[in-house]
Formats: structure tokens, C-alpha cells, sequence
């Protein structure tokens, strides 16, 4: 303590400074005013430029950049690079070869068989699961609720079969020796196709009887989530529209065309894209049912770009400029759909 002039103590100059207790609790208040008021300002700035959804959708997007774009942007190295197994060990250092891969691609015969064969294929389980899939909603919509329920969750058993384990169960039905598939043909009319010509036949063997099989087996797969997904949206439209058009003498396919689809398009569009998507280069199943790489007349776009990446000498160069082919056509088929979509007013 000293004095001051009028003889009142007074306190030591600097004894208030930072180092003192009460300057540091008066710098601790000042930073959490500080702090506080920049996050005031922050708050300020995401609603006046409505930033909101931007910031919640921030995390999700980190998250698939890491899972997703990052290795999209290897796989893009790695395809204008000739990349094999000397340059994953680092006996050998790495080879650029720039659009190589690609060209050396598409001027394969192979690819472009390949490529007919899925766009085939696509073109046929697609229609064929959604179609399905809808009726069995739509069924599903008319039962109870017990017996809806025991459908469902029925059909359900189906979709979550791994695809392995279908696989392996489809070729077993289907086998030459024994099979119940060709012993139930054999005991069929002539008139419904059956015959003894069925004893022994081989459903492996050519490109036909082999994606028949794989079309019945993703259809078989595929169809429960279109009929679950199909009737979730058919709870969401009001009971007294189909009332009301029934009520105007319009039949089941009228009311269907006229009141459920319009109402259910985005459902129908989200549907279709996830099927082109899945069924377009399907692998495990295709792979299992024409016998591991057995016929190149067989192979559809997953096959042959897991062949041309991993048989002996592997070259993930050659594979990672198929892997961007696949993407880019599904992509265009995407957007394609979707701008149509758009213009139809399907969704906004």
C-alpha cells in the first residue's frame, strides 16, 4: 500500500495487471465475451445466408469425401498408370501411361461383348423386379395386417440371403445330376415344354441358359425391397382418393395409373436408378453362376474388369480404367433419367 497526495492509501501502480489474480480473471471474462460474441456472429451469418442445411450436411459430406472421392481419385491414378503388382511391392517404379488403358479398353472386342451383355441383362431384370415388386406391394397393401406381415417379412428372407449363399443354393437346383430343376422339367408335358430332353441339361454351359438362371435369381433377390418400398408409399396416400376415383367407376388399373403412380413417381424413380444400379454390373452372382471365368461368351462388365485386374499377370491399371467406364455409363444413365424426369415433372 502507499500513500496519495490526499493521504488516502491507495493501491501499488501495475498491481492490476495480467499477472495479477484479478487481471487475469478480467482477461478470462474479456476472452469469453470474445468467444461468445463470435459465435454470435457465426450464428448471424449461417441464418442470414441460410447455411443451416449446408452445416448439418457438412459431417455426412466429409465422410463419404473420405470413403468415396478419395479412393475415386486413386483409382484415377491408377489408371493412367501401367500398374501391377511390381509396382505395389516396389520392385519396379512407377509407369505413367496415360490414356493407354483406356484406349487399350475400348478397342477390346471383348468389352464391347461384355457391355451388350449387361445393358441385355439390365434391360430384362429391371423391368421384370420392378414390375414384380410393385404387384407384390401392391398385394401386400390389400392383405391384413397379420397376414401382410408374415408376407413381408417372408419375402424379406429372400433379400437379405447373401448373395453367395443364393448362389450356391440356385446352382444346386439347377445342377445336371440330380438337379430338382431339370427332374421337374422332365416330368412336365410336351405342351408346357417339359420333356425328357431336360434329363441332364446344363444351364452353364452358354450365355442364354445362363442368364436366364441369373435373371431368376436376381429377380428372386431383388423383388422383396421394391414390394416393401412400394408399400410404404402406398400408406402415405389418403384412403379416400381411391374411395373417391373407385366411387367415379374407375377400375383397378385406372386408379392405379391415375391416382397411385402419379403419386408414387419419386418412389418409381429412386427404385429404378438403385435397380440399374445394382443390376447393371452385378458380380458375385454372375461370377458364381457361369463358373468362375469358365466361358468369355458369359461375361458381362463385372466380369470382365475383375478378369482383366486380377487374372495372372494382374494389371489394376487396365482394371481401375474399367471401374471409371462403369461409372461414367452409370452416371450418364443417371442423369439421363433424371433430367427426364425433371422435364416430366416427376420430381422438382
Amino acid at each position: 500500500m502507499v500513500r496519495t497526495v490526499s493521504g488516502q492509501p491507495g493501491r501499488i501502480p501495475g498491481s492490476e495487471g495480467p499477472a495479477s489474480p484479478a487481471g487475469r480473471r478480467g482477461l478470462a471474462r474479456g476472452a469469453v465475451r470474445g468467444g461468445r460474441g463470435a459465435r454470435q456472429r457465426a450464428a448471424v451469418f449461417i441464418r442470414r445466408h441460410h447455411l443451416t442445411p449446408y452445416a448439418l450436411l457438412l459431417p455426412s459430406a466429409v465422410a463419404i469425401g473420405l470413403l468415396l472421392f478419395w479412393p475415386t481419385l486413386q483409382i484415377g491414378e491408377f489408371s493412367l498408370q501401367n500398374y501391377g503388382i511390381p509396382q505395389v511391392t516396389g520392385v519396379a517404379p512407377t509407369h505413367w501411361v496415360g490414356a493407354a488403358n483406356f484406349t487399350a479398353t475400348l478397342s477390346d472386342p471383348e468389352f464391347w461383348l461384355s457391355l451388350r451383355i449387361s445393358v441385355i441383362f439390365a434391360a430384362v431384370v429391371v423391368p421384370l423386379t420392378l414390375v414384380t415388386g410393385t404387384l407384390v406391394g401392391l398385394l401386400l397393401n390389400r392383405l391384413g395386417p397379420k397376414m401382410a406381415t408374415f408376407v413381408s417379412s417372408t419375402a424379406m428372407l429372400a433379400w437379405a440371403t447373401p448373395a453367395v449363399s443364393a448362389s450356391v443354393i440356385f446352382i444346386w437346383l439347377t445342377d445336371p445330376d440330380g438337379g430338382v430343376v431339370d427332374w421337374t422339367l422332365t416330368k412336365l408335358p410336351s405342351w408346357l415344354g417339359g420333356g425328357p430332353h431336360w434329363a441332364g441339361f446344363s444351364w452353364t454351359n452358354s450365355a442364354l441358359p445362363v442368364y436366364t438362371l441369373l435373371t431368376v435369381l436376381v429377380l428372386w433377390q431383388g423383388f422383396p425391397f421394391v414390394a416393401v418400398t412400394v408399400l410404404a408409399g402406398l400408406k402415405t396416400i389418403p384412403v379416400e382418393l381411391r374411395e373417391s376415383a373407385r366411387v367415379d367407376g374407375g377400375g383397378a388399373w385406372r386408379i392405379f395409373w391415375r391416382v397411385t403412380y402419379p403419386l408414387l413417381k419419386p418412389i418409381f424413380l429412386v427404385l429404378l436408378l438403385l435397380s440399374v444400379i445394382w443390376d447393371f454390373g452385378v458380380f458375385t452372382q454372375a461370377y458364381l453362376v457361369t463358373g468362375e471365368l469358365g466361358n468369355r461368351d458369359e461375361y458381362n462388365l463385372g466380369i470382365y474388369a475383375y478378369d482383366r485386374a486380377f487374372t495372372m499377370p494382374p494389371s489394376y491399371g487396365v482394371g481401375s480404367a474399367l471401374a471409371l467406364i462403369l461409372t461414367v455409363i452409370l452416371l450418364i444413365i443417371t442423369v439421363g433419367y433424371v433430367r427426364a424426369s425433371v422435364r416430366q415433372g416427376a420430381i422438382q
